[in-house]
């Protein structure tokens, strides 16, 4: 490493978000500027360890070659940083946004210190990239020949398709929705990840290499204005599944039935979408102004509820969590290198508390009733609960009723949904997922493959786009009898 006492002479300084009462009025991304200086010395800090464990099974999930990056950005080498992030990492402009960066959570340092700011400098040397001119189309020289139908254009679906292009494979990506980019468009707000700015630019530089993207394609039995799967498969070498885990966790208690209560992608797709069409001016969406909100559920998704609905300028916000606040520091049954399982404060929970003066979440909190009047939610009814020998228990006397106009569900999702399955007689796990062994991704039907969270289940997008490379291998090789993809 270029500087062996980098960990020893700099602390960890992650780069700030924009002020949480400025951001939380525009949908514009909330990350600041990277001054070069301040990432040369975060960069230093990687502490030339024995064993990585940023790149290990506790830390990236596509075994980005951290370290070496880390020193390049020191000896201010960002070209070849560049190269060396893009050799495991189709996508560090949407991972260094928006990944929970499990490699900080497994870097050595962390064990007495902060560890290195690896996402930071991830983003900036993408950004830094881009605005270069170093991020340029490069189409394979060769063609095989040989045809892969791509269902879903999320980051399993991209990856993979990206990395079944550069080796000569022509590459069909079929989405349902009106843009490409399956949940990184929709599933993610645009204060997150910038869809025009960051996400369409690496789709023109995709397009610009080859690949055939096809919006608006819903796959099913063809009926109902979808396309054949069986159709496609009869059309294309390999067909890889990429539709996601979109069927979402419902809450089913007394009053579900009552309007004013929605799933949150059901909330934040056409916001995005309405911005993205019309900077909100069309008025198709689902505002929450002047609106008594209440989010039932503590993970990213419940938490760009918070952020949207405070943007859309709501009257009041709760966030509810069924798990206990977690402690400031690991406890003993969560040692390093496992992912910290520690307090922290969500940007739009910060938002929320410089907003309306408080953090809006409320833990250990179970919904028992919706309550309302004329057929439209009124409140929830609540129980606090605790945790004994892995099972929540309502604690008597603690029910309270929370007033609401607007409840957004946040609570995961249970699988993918079948349409583009069912025709094909796919078989399925015990999670209703695509039956297919991590490692071939291939299904119970020849020639057909599934990967990312329609195979896994609910996931990050960072484990979305190993599984997209991983899978490309494998039909690769079943196509061309070997492979050279990573």
């Amino acid at each position: 490493m270029g500087k062996h006492t980098g960990f020893l002479e700099w602390n960890r300084q992650a780069a700030p978000y924009r002020a949480p009462l400025a951001r939380a009025h525009d949908y514009h991304e909330i990350y600041t500027e990277h001054p070069n200086g301040k990432l040369r010395e975060q960069g230093a800090r990687c502490m030339d360890c024995g064993v990585p464990f940023c790149q290990s099974d506790n830390g990236c999930p596509v075994r980005n070659l951290i370290p070496e990056w880390n020193d390049l950005v020191y000896r201010d080498q960002w070209r070849e940083a560049l190269d060396r992030l893009h050799k495991t990492n189709n996508f560090p402009d949407f991972t260094g946004r928006i990944c929970p960066a499990p490699c900080e959570g497994a870097c050595v340092l962390g064990i007495s210190d902060g560890p290195v700011t690896i996402k930071n400098i991830e983003q900036a040397i993408s950004d830094r990239g881009f605005a270069e001119g170093w991020v340029v189309p490069q189409p394979p020289t060769v063609r095989t020949g040989k045809t892969v139908a791509v269902i879903g254009s999320g980051p399993a679906g991209l990856a993979a398709a990206a990395q079944l292009n550069s080796v000569g494979h022509h590459v069909c990506v079929y989405e349902r929705e009106d843009r490409v980019g399956g949940l990184l468009t929709y599933g993610i707000p645009n204060m997150k990840l910038d869809k025009i700015a960051v996400v369409q630019r690496r789709v023109r530089v995709l397009e610009q290499e080859g690949i055939d993207f096809r919006v608006n394609q819903t796959i099913g039995d063809g009926t109902n204005n979808t396309l054949d799967i069986r159709d496609l498969k009869a059309t294309y070498d390999a067909v890889l599944l990429c539709t996601g885990a979109t069927i979402p966790r419902d809450i089913t208690i007394p009053g579900r039935q009552l309007s004013g209560i929605h799933f949150a992608m059901d909330y934040l797709t056409p916001n995005t979408r309405s911005l993205l069409d019309s900077n909100h001016q069309d008025g198709r969406y689902l505002s929450a102004k002047d609106k008594q909100v209440i989010v039932i559920g503590g993970g990213d998704t419940g938490t760009d509820c918070v952020a949207s609905a405070l943007r859309q300028g709501c009257k009041s916000l709760v966030n509810f969590e069924v798990m206990q606040k977690a402690p400031k520091e690991r406890l003993q049954n969560n040692p390093w290198p496992l992912w910290p399982r520690v307090y922290r404060t969500d940007y739009g929970h910060e938002e929320a508390a410089a907003t309306l003066g408080d953090d809006p979440r409320r833990y250990q909190m179970s919904s028992v009733e919706f309550i309302g009047k004329h057929g439209a939610v009124t409140g929830v009814r609540t129980v606090n609960v605790q945790q004994d020998a892995g099972k929540l228990v309502e604690q008597p006397g603690t029910e309270h009723i929370w007033p609401a106009d607007l409840i957004l569900i946040a609570v995961g999702f249970t699988g993918p949904e079948h349409q583009c399955s069912e025709p094909l007689g796919l078989h399925y796990d015990s999670q209703s997922n695509f039956l297919a062994k991590h490692g071939q991704f291939t299904t119970s039907t020849d020639g057909v493959y599934a990967a990312g969270d329609c195979r896994r289940g609910q996931s990050l997008v960072v484990w979305a786009i190993n599984e997209g490379r991983e899978a490309a291998r494998e039909i690769d090789r079943a196509l061309m009898g070997s492979s050279q993809l990573p």
